[in-house]
């Protein structure tokens, strides 16, 4: 098993950021030639997912969580703490916290287009995040 931790820092509920270098080099960095990657992310107002990082897929994809969770329906969350970012912690939820990758010859097993992203969704204007990177499998 090998485990490396990722930190970047977010600019803001919606960006979606490319983390899939940082995941390749993590299987790379492990020596393993096939197994099992899983991606996590602390917090419970950011998500990991897969998706074609592509501009237009983007603003889809932000468009439907607005629809799921909208802006302006009323949070429990806010309601009790006064955050206003009861939307943040149900999109998250229903995103998850984590996706795991099969990878071959040290290769992510993705489709052509499938990119491992993190999804910032914290109204707040920055956040620090970490990310936990496990591979486990077998060597050479």
């Amino acid at each position: 098993m090998f485990r490396k931790t990722v930190r970047l820092s977010t600019h803001g509920e919606g960006q979606i950021i490319n983390i899939s270098p940082q995941v390749e080099e993590a299987v790379r960095e492990s020596t393993l030639d096939s197994g099992l990657v899983n991606i996590f992310v602390t917090g419970s107002t950011a998500a990991i997912t897969t998706i074609e990082y592509e501009e237009g897929v983007l603003a889809d994809f932000l468009r439907a969580l607005n629809v799921f969770a909208p802006d302006d329906a009323e949070y429990g969350h806010n309601t009790r703490w006064g955050d206003g970012n009861g939307r943040s912690h149900v999109r998250a939820s229903v995103l998850g916290p984590s996706v795991t990758i099969p990878f071959s010859n040290g290769v992510l097993m993705c489709g052509t287009w499938q990119q491992v992203v993190l999804v910032e969704l914290d109204v707040r204007p920055s956040r620090e995040r970490t990310c936990v990177i496990t591979v486990t499998g077998d060597a050479n």
